[in-house]
């Protein structure tokens, strides 16, 4: 695995080719390394530390066909670092290092870039979404257009997508993040707004989560009983 080095971070983003950047529409999309024992680890309770590397995989896979199309800049922003040569296509896809202590100081500072480099709707979703596709991103930038804000809850009591055109970093403080409380919060920050909530959806974090989805069924046969 090689990896990109300030320098040649520089020099690439100089050359990124982004997909409708004049639209001021820009994803983040929020990724951890998929490294062996360091992601998806609830999930690896149940299925094992190398299965939930394969559904993390897969998940990601499915992160780049439902966004590698989509009418808007494109920023993908790694948990430790930057990978030159993986499934991100950099004509594509802008490639980030995200930078802070937790998630929420992590999440304000790619929305703050985005704002300074002169975006105009910004949308940050994770990598671990399989109910999710094109046209959900779409519609959620769509909606950004008659409401301030725009949020995706989970089904865990957190939220899959958070999208705003102007910046609140009410948002990104004093929220334990994972925890079920996330989406109350928010929504109580976002209270005297003007916001809309898409349908609920579901992410994976957990084997339950999966269990019955057809798409995992490959991965899970040697839990079978």
């Amino acid at each position: 695995m090689s990896f990109i080095t300030p320098k040649e971070k520089q020099k690439e983003a100089a050359t990124v080719n982004y997909t409708n950047v004049a639209s001021k529409n820009l994803l983040l999309i929020f990724t951890r390394n998929p490294q062996l024992g360091k992601c998806k680890t609830r999930l690896a309770a149940t299925v094992g530390n190398e299965v939930a590397l394969d559904i993390y995989k897969f998940l990601l896979n499915h992160t780049v066909e439902i966004t590698k199309n989509l009418s808007a800049a494109k920023q993908v922003w790694y948990s430790e670092e930057i990978w030159a040569d993986d499934i991100w296509n950099p004509s594509i896809f802008d490639k980030r290092l995200q930078q802070g202590n937790d998630l929420g100081i992590r999440m304000a500072k790619a929305f703050q870039d985005g704002f300074a480099s002169g975006y105009e709707r910004i949308i940050v979703i994770g990598s671990d979404m399989f109910d999710l596709d094109q046209d959900d991103l779409q519609n959620a930038f769509s909606e950004l257009k008659k409401n301030d804000f725009v949020i995706g809850p989970a089904e865990d009591g957190g939220y899959y997508l958070l999208g705003m055109n102007r910046f609140k970093p009410e948002l990104f403080v004093q929220k334990n993040w994972g925890n079920e409380t996330v989406l109350a919060d928010t929504l109580n920050d976002l209270k005297n707004e003007k916001y809309h909530i898409l349908e609920e959806r579901n992410d994976v974090d957990i084997y339950e989560d999966i269990k019955d989805v057809e798409a995992f069924q490959p991965y899970l046969k040697h839990i079978k009983t």
